[in-house]
């Protein structure tokens, strides 16, 4: 009985996980698009205010780092 509990506890913990993962990963991911392509979009609040070598810098962190999240959050889903 002790061993189905702990099964069941750590199934809904690698749920939450999962979720987490793709939240933060889709969350990151928009992030950077809404860096890089801040121009594009009119959005005058990361034009005016950030220096573009830093604002690029930053949006690829975001986006290496979402890749990533979302990679862990499938593969997670694979096992």
């Amino acid at each position: 009985m002790d061993n189905e509990f702990r099964a069941q506890q750590k199934k809904s913990y690698n749920v939450m996980r999962v979720a987490y993962d793709v939240t933060m990963g889709i969350l990151l991911l928009g992030m950077a698009a809404m860096m890089v392509f801040a121009e594009k979009l009119g959005l005058e609040q990361f034009t005016a205010a950030d220096n573009t070598f830093f604002r690029y810098f930053f949006g690829g962190l975001c986006l290496l780092y979402g890749g990533f999240r979302l990679y862990r959050a499938f593969k997670q889903l694979a096992r």
